[in-house]
């Protein structure tokens, strides 16, 4: 799923060459924003190269991505001259006539930094400024390390060899044959920072949309500028202003090349240490940082930071009003995972005991659906700058099928609704003062904060109820190595910034942590949690006492004394859906060994419980709610249920002493190894897996557990007081 999707996607032509590029058209209620023009990076990468930066800046610009000739939605002329890179500039300011646009701010990497710089000297009037990243410029330096020619080569790129090493695969007799193993070998060369492995997937995923014909074709059109002299030349013509960023160990262009393009244009020069080539792709929020401050400097284009909701009428009072540190009341700013409401529940909890310790304290919520309508219910104040959240619920379901989630890869491909929800908690507390922020399972604060600890301006503190990716068996290899590398990436970031987190607290006790390595070479998980965290017990988020008179909430319900409830629920999701259609279906086997046994369905928020009921209307007795704020209670009022794989539900069953059968998200690794472990050591639960729902067996279970007498160990109950404790520390 798409952080952010286009206003407009279509394409243009030029000259019987399609063209093709999208617009966001950048802050609403705005008539004419500042544009900028982001120029691909070469034929192999195309506009979706710039993923991460789009979300963020189209939020204070109009933005314009463009796909190159030769990949995306653009034409693959078969002529050289086509591709010359002043051809690819004229195309940007082509893509700007047909939408109006008098004048923009050029952004380019590597090759479209130089045609940033072709466009803004051919067409001054034009472009504002130019934001140069990795320029790739001929002749302007020497080639990098290894990029020489061999001695009696004239020209490296079309030499016949029997091998091919290192630099010699640019070559289109090596790109012709094995064209997949050069992307293998450029893009590793590109982006040869550790932990870049998403990085590399998706650019090698990009060049594997072009051709190697086309790509030769393009290799060959003719340079602009026939040596370095005549290239110094053209960059004497840049009179707008420019940004230029290069990485010092860029192993494709040398950061000589940036150095020497900022002397010769007076430009603004930020050197990225330890940067290599894709700096837009592995270093997004200090790039999406200083391209907007840019863009307002050179445009003096400066729109509100505030979300529509809240923008102030002409006139108004001014939008931000500062006080002094000790007149100020204590404020928390509570970041709370969409993903499953128990968060929520328990981050409610927690709340309310802290309020209890610091009375006063003013708490502003930034989350997303469904979580916010649970804090509307409450009362509770959700920040207006939720509006500018993407949808971690949304991508989830948008990668599930059939009740198979892959969760880690899942996490993976949501880079870019991860940088895009933390650069709005960036802004946010960059214009407005908090004491403390506490993040729940806010992935993208808690990495990008790793990532970028100058950004940290107040006591922070994380929480979790698990630590470590964890392959699935399935994976082999490659799964294995992809979970160690990230969570070695975490171990980097704690021991090197290990008071960025100011607490870290698990929502569990020390014997819920899983003994499995995080990696070669790497602790365990359980041995390197006991020594970074602090233990909270589990957090049910309500009062035991609410829910031990069971008769009184079955009458409060309807339910007759004598009459079974099975209670179906799969969480805040639609992942969960065709498990509950699967569950229904089960009912007339359950009811034909279980007389009267009555089926209460709770959908959750996302899921259309009316196309449930339908579903349900030839399977007996079925009761169908949409999102219900007490499931809870239901839970413990029910005889049996039967849940999918989630830590809250299953936790929530266990505190109330129900039995239940529970049935993991296919390939989630947090519901197969974490959750499981947790609940086997309160003995707690029957797993199935979800290929084993048929109608008789899953009958057979609901009968079996019906007949079980539940002992399970006992869940804590002070949990919420516990972290609420600790969080109160820091205020």
């Amino acid at each position: 799923m798409r952080a952010k999707e286009p206003d407009i996607s279509t394409v243009i032509d030029r000259d019987g060459v399609k063209i093709g590029y999208e617009v966001f058209n950048g802050p609403a209620g705005t008539a004419e924003p500042a544009t900028v023009v982001l120029l691909p990076a070469w034929l192999i990468g195309y506009s979706r190269v710039w993923k991460l930066q789009v979300p963020y800046l189209s939020r204070y610009f109009r933005v314009i991505t463009l796909d190159p000739r030769g990949n995306g939605r653009s034409g693959r002329p078969r002529e050289s001259a086509q591709y010359t890179d002043g051809v690819h500039a004229a195309d940007a300011i082509a893509v700007m006539d047909a939408l109006g646009i008098d004048q923009a701010v050029l952004a380019g990497l590597s090759r479209g930094a130089w045609r940033a710089i072709l466009g803004a000297i051919e067409f001054p009037d034009r472009v504002a400024g130019v934001i140069s990243m990795a320029p790739t410029i001929p002749h302007l330096t020497a080639p990098a390390p290894g990029r020489t020619p061999a001695p009696g080569e004239d020209d490296p790129f079309r030499a016949v060899r029997t091998e091919y090493h290192g630099w010699q695969k640019f070559n289109a007799h090596y790109w012709r044959a094995t064209w997949p193993e050069f992307l293998r070998f450029f893009i590793g060369q590109a982006a040869a920072e550790s932990h870049s492995s998403k990085v590399i997937e998706d650019a090698i995923g990009w060049g594997l949309e072009t051709d190697p014909d086309v790509a030769v074709i393009a290799e060959e059109a003719p340079p602009d500028g026939a040596d370095r002299a005549e290239v110094e030349a053209l960059i004497s013509r840049v009179r707008c202003p420019m940004l230029v960023i290069h990485g010092d160990r860029d192993n494709v262009i040398p950061v000589q090349r940036g150095r020497r393009l900022a002397e010769l244009t007076g430009a603004r020069y930020i050197e990225v240490a330890g940067g290599g080539h894709l700096l837009p792709g592995r270093h997004p929020v200090a790039i999406n940082r200083w391209c907007r401050e840019f863009v307002e400097s050179v445009t003096g284009f400066r729109p509100t930071r505030a979300t529509p909701e809240e923008r102030p009428a002409a006139g108004a009072t001014p939008a931000r009003v500062w006080t002094r540190a000790l007149d100020r009341p204590k404020r928390v700013l509570y970041i709370s995972s969409p993903i499953g409401l128990g968060h929520a529940r328990r981050d409610l909890a927690i709340v309310e005991e802290l309020r209890t310790r610091q009375p006063g304290v003013q708490v502003d919520w930034l989350a997303q659906h469904p979580v916010t309508a649970m804090l509307a219910a409450r009362g509770e104040s959700v920040h207006p700058a939720s509006a500018w959240l993407s949808s971690e619920s949304g991508h989830w379901e948008s990668e599930s099928e059939d009740h198979d989630l892959h969760a880690f890869q899942a996490v993976r491909r949501m880079d870019e609704v991860l940088v895009n929800n933390f650069m709005v908690f960036n802004d946010l507390v960059d214009g407005e003062e908090y004491d403390l922020w506490v993040a729940d399972e806010g992935w993208d604060i808690d990495h990008f904060l790793h990532e970028n600890p100058e950004l940290k301006c107040s006591a922070y503190a994380w929480l979790t109820d698990f630590v470590g990716w964890v392959p699935m068996p399935d994976g082999g290899p490659p799964e294995a190595a992809l979970t160690a590398d990230y969570n070695g990436e975490m171990v980097e970031h704690i021991d090197r910034f290990p008071r960025l987190r100011d607490r870290a607290l698990f929502v569990g006790d020390p014997a819920d942590l899983i003994d499995a390595p995080l990696g070669p070479g790497l602790p365990t998980i359980a041995d390197w949690t006991r020594s970074h965290f602090d233990f909270t017990g589990y957090i049910t988020g309500f009062d035991p006492a609410e829910v031990a008179d069971r008769e009184a909430l079955r009458k409060e319900f309807g339910w007759a004394p004598d009459e079974r409830i099975c209670l179906v629920s799969a969480g805040g999701t639609r992942v969960g859906e065709p498990f509950i259609r699967k569950v229904i279906a089960a009912l007339p086997a359950i009811r034909r060994r279980v007389d009267g046994m009555r089926m209460v369905v709770v959908a959750g928020p996302r899921i259309d419980a009316a196309d449930l009921v339908g579903t349900a209307r030839d399977s007996g007795a079925v009761e169908v709610h949409a999102y219900v704020p007490d499931l809870h209670r239901r839970l413990a009022a029910c005889d049996v249920a039967v849940v999918q794989g989630g830590l809250t539900t299953t936790m929530e069953l266990v505190a109330a002493g129900r039995p239940f059968i529970y049935v993991p998200i296919r390939h989630h690794f947090e519901q197969s190894f974490h959750v499981a472990h947790r609940l086997d050591r309160y003995q707690a639960g029957l797993r199935m897996d979800y290929g084993d729902l048929e109608p008789d067996r899953l009958a057979d279970a609901v009968v079996a557990e019906l007949g079980r007498t539940p002992s399970y160990l006992p869940v804590t109950t002070d949990g919420a007081a516990r972290a609420a404790d600790r969080l109160a520390e820091l205020l």
